[in-house]
């Protein structure tokens, strides 16, 4: 079973980091659409956020399980760091990205600033799922 347990982790953290480098050509695409292609652009914006946060939830779930049955404590360095950055993680996502995609639908065509903006909180949300991958697969003994 913890083999198993390892490969949803492992195809989850996939799901949860993988789609959001797809925005970043998506970003310059923001910048020029008008009317209706800028609102298709948008809905791409806000599945892609969706979809990472449902496999956020089973990459959750499954390291739970796998910090259970594998016996690593919780005081464990690199796991003690990635819950912190995790729950920051969560405070994050939640103001970044849909009050920025619920303004932009208001207009028909691009806002500089909040596409800035959207593109910001891409690059520092892409950098803490980055950094909670280091945690997960370098294991440092950070104390």
């Amino acid at each position: 079973m913890y083999p198993s347990l390892v490969f949803i982790h492992v195809v989850s953290a996939l799901v949860s980091i993988g789609p959001f480098i797809v925005l970043i050509p998506l970003l310059s695409k923001l910048r020029t659409a008008e009317g209706s292609l800028l609102h298709s652009y948008l809905d791409t914006f806000q599945f892609v956020v969706r979809l990472c946060k449902h496999s956020g939830h089973v990459l959750v779930l499954s390291g739970l399980l796998l910090l259970w049955l594998g016996g690593w404590p919780w005081n464990t360095p690199w796991i003690a760091a990635t819950f912190f950055v995790l729950i920051g993680s969560v405070f994050f996502m939640a103001r970044a990205f849909s009050p920025t995609i619920h303004h932009l639908r208001q207009v028909d065509a691009p806002d500089t600033a909040l596409i800035n903006k959207l593109a910001r909180a891409l690059y520092i949300y892409l950098f803490i799922l980055f950094l909670m991958l280091w945690l997960m697969i370098m294991k440092p003994a950070l104390w």
